[in-house]
């Protein structure tokens, strides 16, 4: 008998599923498979129910429990399925008695939770990297976007509480820390005072100076505010890699979208932080054939990522979520949008590439993952010579690339 957690998604599903771990053993669920949906696309809840009809077929007597976006957003197409036992809300995966509840249902208006708690997690399965949680939910309201309906509302965890939790991961060994959320740029607003990101990052900084290497999840490129490029500048410890949430490079798009900056913006952006720190690298979300795209707006968003220098993409092809108001307008083909989405994806291999090639002969310094894999701090993988430690941190001189990754050598025994 085993206590199983399948996770898809974003890092904050990562993050909640430790959470969750810790709660269901408190709970005393020894031979069960918890499985942490994902509702961002149609894809991800068809892994998710694939998943869950696998998990019963191979462990015919354990008790199968969804949770996460999905089920929070259809709780009765998941508990109408006859591999589930029970159906736990977003809201109720992180309280510690909803694993020790027999109820088939627990689910609540996400839209009337008001507070995010401040969970502490000792350490995370088979990661290398610490995630804490810093807020929840989203304040906006994306036309493609279904996520607010399963996370709720913006609410933002006090900055003494994440001080704490990444204190107390710190003291454990860990030498990265993720500042993970849903709109991690919305931090703070519903907070007494209103502090701001970069507000609570350099509280953060300062209150732990032995924290190592500090990484930020997803950011809304209009939502970065001047104390937080400030950062971005002066602290080494606050790694040179930015995901940035840009979805499209054309006006139109971005404004059917309902997104709040232009492609202007994006581009301006990369350039303000380039000047402050000319090594940064940059990924980004991007969505391939939103509706009423042409040939043309899409080569918009292409021509962005060769101007704007963006090394990483994480590229989706647009999926109708039902309820959402782009899911009523004009659809594009679905193979165009698998085409265009290649075409992306391609274009991030080449950028990926040419980025990495500039690397060689340079020293790195590389948060070891798995014994001979790890990251740089522009988070760039780098296959190492020999083993090191998960969780360590090496200094690595950088021979050259090949295959989507860096190939380097320890400078001096791991440690």
């Amino acid at each position: 008998m085993s206590l199983d957690i399948i996770t898809f998604g974003c890092r904050l599903n990562a993050y909640e599923s430790e959470v969750i771990r810790a709660n269901a053993r408190d709970a005393g669920l020894d031979d069960a498979v918890i499985v942490n949906t994902c509702a961002v696309t149609a894809e991800a809840e068809r892994q998710a129910r694939q998943a869950i009809r696998r998990a019963r077929r191979e462990r015919p007597n354990a008790r199968i429990v969804v949770t996460g976006c999905a089920a929070q957003i259809d709780p009765a197409r998941y508990a109408g399925m006859e591999e589930v036992d029970q159906v736990i809300g977003n809201a109720e995966k992180l309280l510690p008695g909803a694993f020790a509840r027999q109820d088939r249902l627990q689910v609540a208006d996400i839209m009337t939770v008001r507070e995010t708690a401040a969970h502490l997690v000792a350490g995370f399965s088979d990661r290398a990297r610490g995630f804490v949680e810093i807020q929840q939910g989203c304040d906006h309201r994306c036309t493609f976007c279904i996520i607010p309906f399963g996370r709720g509302n913006n609410r933002s965890v006090p900055i003494g509480a994440i001080v704490e939790r990444v204190r107390a991961l710190v003291e454990g060994g860990m030498n990265e820390i993720v500042l993970t959320g849903v709109d991690i740029t919305g931090y703070g607003a519903d907070l007494p005072g209103a502090p701001r990101l970069g507000q609570m990052v350099r509280r953060l900084l300062a209150a732990v100076p032995e924290l190592k290497r500090l990484r930020l999840s997803s950011l809304d490129p209009v939502e970065i505010d001047d104390d937080l490029l400030r950062l971005i500048g002066e602290e080494e410890r606050l790694m040179p890699h930015l995901h940035l949430s840009i979805q499209s490079g054309d006006d139109l798009i971005l404004k059917r979208m309902k997104r709040r900056h232009s492609r202007e913006d994006a581009t301006l952006l990369c350039a303000r932080v380039r000047a402050l720190r000319p090594d940064v690298a940059f990924g980004a979300d991007l969505i391939a054939g939103f509706p009423t795209e042409t040939d043309d707006m899409f080569d918009n968003t292409m021509t962005l990522v060769e101007e704007s220098d963006i090394a990483y993409l994480h590229v989706f092809p647009y999926s109708e979520r039902e309820g959402t108001p782009a899911a009523r307008m004009p659809q594009v083909p679905v193979q165009a949008r698998r085409e265009r989405a290649a075409r992306l994806r391609a274009l991030g291999e080449r950028r990926l590439n040419q980025f990495l090639s500039g690397f060689a002969q340079a020293s790195a310094s590389a948060l070891v993952e798995k014994p001979r894999l790890g990251r740089s701090e522009h988070y760039a993988p780098i296959r190492l010579d020999r083993d090191a430690e998960p969780g360590s941190v090496v200094p690595v001189r950088i021979a050259g690339h090949d295959n989507g990754a860096l190939n380097g050598t320890i400078s001096r025994p791991a440690s």
